[in-house]
């Protein structure tokens, strides 16, 4: 049987990169994005046989209509979900305006959740099924001038805990992937730039995540947290090790 993929934040930078990995697998994609002609144009590159709806994933009504369209097309179910959709605004809290806090974890946050939420039948009714949220290296200490980035990561990270053991008895894996700055259009807009990116610089392309998102897909076995990069790893493991104060001095160090 044919596998499924649908995808969030499919029209460009990661959603896209991993949307024409699947197809070169031959799985059958779903793609979802607020972009109308940018989701147009993806369906182009990518085939007449692709399933495409114009989204805001904060709209729950939508969603749900959008799972159970596509759901249905699929004979009822779901065997990946990718959260990718997501925004980011770089810049000293108090210099960005209060709406574009809100914005960010209304997406990143709000949005994930009314993903999962609509798309569990589905994801029940499908032997293997599998859940991943794409949160990110900001999800390990908090940086500074990303503060409510960061703490939208936060959320998805222990979201993405929770959901992980809850939802093992029904046969569904829930996992997050965990790259620092990747070169897509979220990152390369950015007006101003944190210290934190010019100091790390991107390093890692959409199909770097793509590859990890394959892996993490067809993984046998029930991870939680795929950090990508030597670099990441290293320091997640250094941040569990340190006292808080030492932590946060490195921090500190790479947002100045």
């Amino acid at each position: 049987m044919t596998k499924s993929i649908l995808i969030t934040g499919a029209a460009s930078g990661i959603g896209l990169a991993v949307a024409k990995r699947f197809k070169s697998a031959g799985w059958q994609l779903g793609l979802l994005d607020l972009d109308v002609d940018a989701l147009q144009e993806a369906c182009q590159t990518l085939g007449s046989d692709v399933w495409s709806r114009a989204l805001n994933v904060c709209d729950d009504k939508a969603v749900e209509k959008a799972l159970a369209d596509f759901a249905r097309s699929h004979n009822g179910q779901l065997h990946v979900l990718l959260n990718s959709a997501g925004v980011l605004t770089m810049g000293r809290f108090v210099d960005v305006a209060m709406h574009q806090h809100k914005r960010t974890v209304d997406i990143n946050v709000s949005g994930l959740m009314n993903m999962c939420y609509y798309a569990f039948p589905y994801l029940k009714n499908t032997k293997g099924a599998c859940v991943i949220n794409m949160s990110s290296a900001s999800a390990i200490y908090g940086i500074p001038e990303l503060a409510s980035y960061s703490a939208s990561k936060f959320a998805v990270r222990g979201f993405t805990e929770g959901l992980s053991i809850e939802w093992q008895d029904e046969g569904i894996r829930v996992c997050d992937v965990m790259p620092p700055f990747v070169d897509t259009p979220m990152v390369n807009k950015q007006v101003y730039r944190a210290p934190a990116l010019s100091k790390l610089g991107v390093k890692l392309s959409p199909e770097d995540i793509a590859d990890q998102v394959w892996e993490s897909a067809n993984a046998k076995c029930q991870k939680t947290h795929y950090p990508i990069s030597n670099f990441l790893k290293a320091n997640m493991l250094m941040l569990k090790v340190l006292p808080d104060s030492l932590a946060r001095l490195s921090i500190k160090l790479i947002s100045r």
